[in-house]
């Protein structure tokens, strides 16, 4: 992973002594609270519902292992001793004082870690694939190419003030688990006839109050031409992106109203005069990066380990977790797996200080020292021997961390809803935890096969309900809280956005919802027919009959 140069150090270092000066300056009444507020937000720090959240950055999902420890140090010294990771791949604390944020920072910058533009309108925190370089269907590595645009953008003048905050994706692999389709702009790596690698870009994705599936305005672009490209994409939006609403503020809005056929000619126009300039990445600059990226020193191991065939055929228990919550690997007789944070009964997404601390140990004893974070806000270990699988997961299983649902029911992503966060309409995590009880049947979950629960507690869509197969939004009505339903939405290459099956429901009504929405595809489903393809197949129609007659019949009775 990318280790820090001196320059590195030296901008992290002076941000938080800059940082901790306009702390005390505002503490002492010497800045007001509009005067503070733009410095904070630069910072990563929001004053929420009960309490201020300082929002980590985690580069493209990637932590080692001292990192993880220094967050479990900080949740412990300076919060609740927990975290939540978020949609982002990056890690919120959600209870720090505010006089304590600049010693926090000054902790994470002893490990190579920061807050820097976690918030505010700029380039937020790349994402990617948590598989990326180790994915058997992998096209590139796409990890120096998130840490080429972390660099550019990182500190970069011309965008520090958008119109509104912007996030961008690259996928390298095949399949894309990076949800490229829902970004401001989506990267997928391709190969053309002669065999190189470039990029096919798409622009204006995004969920929120106006969700859009993004627009392809490039069908290859040479990789050299990457950064020189996006440079050309933020000009355009900055140049024209409107500033006078932050309701119609995101690109998307703005590709959706010139057309993407002009924005792909403004953006074109643009190019010209940065194409084959000093942005061109050369391919020296590329081995630079990728040399931060050296796959670890490998053994040679045969494709398949007997002793762990042996452990699967003899223990259903590790089977299940086995299919549901371990990758293939690009090398013979490794593994990557997914530690599921979405137990039932905790919050989707957070993990203890001593759990943070446990998977670090684990990263170090059988993964190389690297754990990654998932948009899906899962934790994972990259590397793991088949040979280790077995004491992996019996670990994992003291630890809280094994359960066997990634890409089922109970893998529930929620953000943290009416509980933290000032903007939220309604509470995400008592929908998520009355889910998980009434679905905490493996084997039943399993029948179910695959099937994605997002919940956002607002219409900013932290959860990303509407690419969820079944996707809740909380909404205010009067006052209370109530939950719109949504289903058929998808992320990944054939990316839809969910229809809302009509009214919304009280709280104490969605567990009964999600019950009939599931009885209705185990009814009509054919044979192998996954959720999502059910719902396309007959539309939200046979779902929508059977939750009004049922659910509301029984509220009335």
């Amino acid at each position: 992973m990318y280790i820090y140069d001196e320059i590195d150090q030296r901008l992290v270092d002076e941000r938080v002594a800059q940082f901790r000066d306009q702390t005390n300056r505002f503490l002492s009444g010497k800045l007001s609270e509009d005067e503070f507020r733009p410095l904070r937000l630069q910072n990563g720090l929001y004053i929420q519902r009960l309490a201020p959240m300082l929002r980590i950055a985690i580069p493209y999902g990637f932590l080692s292992s001292p990192q993880l420890r220094k967050l479990a140090e900080i949740a412990r010294k300076f919060d609740r001793s927990y975290g939540h990771f978020s949609t982002r791949q990056n890690i919120q604390l959600n209870w720090p004082k505010l006089e304590d944020v600049p010693e926090i920072l000054a902790e994470l910058a002893t490990v190579q870690m920061h807050a820097i533009q976690t918030s505010g309108n700029c380039i937020r925190n790349t994402t990617t694939d948590q598989f990326a370089g180790v994915a058997f269907d992998e096209l590139i590595d796409p990890r120096p190419y998130c840490e080429l645009i972390r660099q550019w953008s990182t500190f970069h003048p011309e965008f520090a003030y958008l119109p509104r905050k912007f996030k961008i994706a690259v996928s390298g692999s095949v399949e894309d688990r990076a949800a490229t389709l829902v970004h401001d702009i989506g990267v997928h790596a391709v190969r053309d006839a002669n065999g190189e690698v470039g990029f096919k870009v798409l622009v204006g994705g995004g969920l929120g109050r106006t969700p859009i599936i993004g627009h392809v305005i490039r069908d290859f672009l040479p990789r050299e031409h990457f950064l020189s490209y996006l440079d050309a994409i933020l000009r355009v939006y900055n140049r024209y992106g409107r500033r006078d609403n932050k309701y119609k503020a995101r690109i998307k809005i703005l590709v959706k109203e010139l057309t993407p056929a002009v924005f792909a000619e403004k953006v074109e126009a643009e190019w010209l005069h940065l194409k084959d300039g000093p942005s061109t990445v050369t391919e020296a600059e590329y081995e630079r990066l990728k040399g931060f990226f050296i796959d670890p020193a490998y053994k040679t191991l045969p494709q398949e380990d007997k002793s762990f065939h042996a452990k699967i055929a003899e223990n259903k228990g590790f089977s299940n977790w086995v299919k549901r919550n371990v990758f293939k690997h690009k090398k013979p007789g490794y593994a990557a797996v997914t530690l599921s944070l979405k137990k039932t009964g905790v919050a989707p997404g957070d993990a203890t200080s001593e759990q943070m601390e446990a998977t670090a140990d684990l990263a170090d004893q059988y993964s190389y020292g690297e754990i990654r974070v998932s948009h899906e806000q899962n934790l994972i270990l990259s590397d793991v021997k088949q040979s280790d699988l077995f004491a992996v997961w019996e670990k994992a299983q003291a630890l809280g961390l094994a359960t066997p649902n990634i890409g089922l029911l109970t893998n529930i992503i929620a953000c943290p809803g009416g509980d933290f966060c000032s903007l939220a309409n309604a509470k995400s995590i008592p929908i998520a935890e009355a889910i998980q009880e009434r679905f905490d049947d493996l084997d039943y979950l399993f029948d179910l096969g695959p099937i994605d629960l997002n919940i956002s507690g607002c219409m900013n869509s932290c959860g990303h309900h509407h690419v969820g197969h079944i996707g809740i939004l909380g909404v205010d009505k009067n006052g209370e809280e109530w939950y719109q339903v949504s289903i058929g939405g998808a992320q990944g290459y054939q990316a839809s956005l969910g229809k809302v099956i009509g009214p919304s429901f009280a709280r104490e009504q969605m567990a009964d919802v999600i019950e009939k929405l599931i009885d209705v595809y185990v009814d009509i489903r054919h044979e192998d027919e996954v959720f999502i393809d059910t719902v396309r197949r007959t539309g939200i129609e046979p779902f929508k009959t059977r939750v009004y007659g049922e659910v509301r019949a029984a509220a009335n009775a």
